[in-house]
């Protein structure tokens, strides 16, 4: 990062910790209007207005914030929301710990991708495709096209969902939020487009919020936190993998490295990456805790553990923490569906047309790179369109998504973790040992979950067990 300062114009450039810094040329007041601060940060330039110094502390890294909090954010989604309202009114804060541990598993991941995107300019599908063969890239696409095809309608039903909550018809709500969602990345630029879904993460402090209205026992809270605890009981078995397959999730990688890329991040601007990656993973993990702890304080307290969708969970709220909780979690989900609304189209567009070569990016309109536009102006039109279909099967559509993702993601992972891993693609940037051993950890962690959840999806379809 470099910074100067434009009052006065002669002022020196001021260093900000740990950042590079390459002063650019000043530029006069009157050439940018009133006075402000201009960052370069990886590469763009930024006007920080009302600033008379360069940021530093937690200024200085809410600069830099970007792939990394809006991929892990999206995880926090409509289906993500359901799941984590699922686990805190059944089992109240028995898996909290679920969530700390892999909060460290996502963080490592994440920043794998960050550091594959800053090491090789490439795209993770660009990199299988050349690394593996068209083969394994077409099974890839298949599956994500499907799979977050999928994952989409059911963040414009949320959007819905969430809107209804609050009094406006979904008639009226979907058909504005998919407009909206696509003009923006049609008309805009990727700065543009990241400032926007940014903004929209800080509906997620909702659930904050929402869980301090609900007066938890934080004593109760910290042992499920920190005391793991283990039930032989189907439920909590599928929970405790269900929480595994919604926090870490394919389309999450392929964002993080392609909007890696689209910036333009190279080995020598990856230091805040590795800020971004990580503290986008902790964020997007504590909320989920969040939304375990209010459901958990309220619902699960008083007997009410059969919740099906994230409406569900805030309509309960309301007799139990007050109109307030259920205004709160509706904007939470309001919020998250819009987020993960245009992050999961954007993720699947690169995908495809990084698999196949194609040009991409949200700065191109649709003459220079036809097939990454068509297909985002696709999954947003079909999705927002399906999504107002009455009696839409919400829940057999979650249940099939994630028996696709959870098929997807042990091969992607370990697509990254051979990638990572290559010396010849990385150079300076490859895995160290700590995030090898944190790597093949997590891959473990992740195929045993998903062997659990495709073997009890098995064992249900020949009336087995349940």
């Amino acid at each position: 990062m470099s910074v100067e300062s434009e009052s006065p114009p002669t002022r020196p450039v001021v260093p900000v910790a740990g950042v590079t810094q390459a002063p650019p040329p000043y530029l006069s007041r009157g050439a940018l209007g009133r006075a402000g601060v201009r960052v370069t940060i990886r590469g763009r330039s930024l006007k920080l207005r009302g600033l008379h110094r360069p940021p530093t502390g937690v200024l200085a890294i809410l600069a830099i914030l970007g792939p990394g909090l809006l991929a892990a954010t999206a995880g926090d989604d409509a289906g993500g929301v359901a799941t984590y309202s699922q686990v805190g009114a059944k089992f109240g804060y028995d898996l909290l710990w679920v969530v700390l541990l892999i909060t460290i598993s996502l963080a490592v991941v994440q920043e794998m991708c960050a550091r594959l995107g800053a090491a090789t300019g490439r795209g993770l599908l660009d990199l299988i495709r050349e690394q593996f063969g068209i083969g394994w890239a077409l099974l890839a696409v298949g599956v994500i096209v499907i799979a977050n095809g999928g994952v989409t309608i059911t963040e414009f039903v949320g959007i819905g969902a969430a809107l209804e909550l609050l009094g406006v018809s979904r008639y009226v709500s979907v058909p504005i939020a998919a407009a909206g969602l696509w003009y923006l990345v049609i008309a805009g630029s990727y700065i543009r487009v990241e400032k926007f879904l940014l903004l929209l993460t800080l509906a997620f402090f909702a659930y904050p919020a929402a869980a301090i209205l609900a007066h938890p026992d934080w004593g109760a809270v910290a042992r499920g936190a920190f005391v793991p605890s283990v039930q032989a009981n189907p439920d909590y078995l599928l929970l405790l993998v269900g929480l595994i397959g919604t926090t870490i999730t394919p389309y999450m990688q392929l964002f993080q490295q392609s909007a890696i890329v689209e910036k333009g991040v190279g080995r020598d601007d990856y230091g805040p990456e590795r800020i971004d990656a990580y503290a986008g993973a902790a964020f997007g993990n504590l909320i989920s805790a969040f939304i375990i702890i209010a459901t958990a304080a309220t619902l699960h307290v008083a007997g009410i553990t059969d919740i099906q969708t994230a409406q569900d969970a805030a309509q309960a709220l309301r007799p139990l923490a007050g109109d307030a909780s259920l205004v709160l979690f509706a904007i939470g989900l309001l919020g998250a569906s819009l987020v993960a609304g245009g992050v999961l189209p954007l993720a699947t567009a690169y995908s495809v047309s990084e698999a196949f070569g194609f040009r991409k990016g949200v700065n191109l309109d649709f003459r220079r790179a036809p097939i990454f536009v068509g297909l985002y102006t696709a999954l947003v039109v079909v999705s927002g369109l399906v999504a107002l279909v009455p009696g839409v099967p919400v829940i057999e559509l979650l249940v099939g998504v994630q028996v696709l993702n959870g098929m997807l993601l042990p091969v992607i992972l370990l697509f990254i973790l051979i990638l990572a891993n290559n010396g010849r693609l990385t150079g300076e940037l490859r895995n160290g040992p700590i995030n090898r051993v944190l790597g093949w950890g997590t891959f473990v962690l992740v195929t045993g979950a998903v062997a659990v959840l495709l073997g009890s999806q098995a064992l249900g379809a020949f009336g087995i067990g349940g």
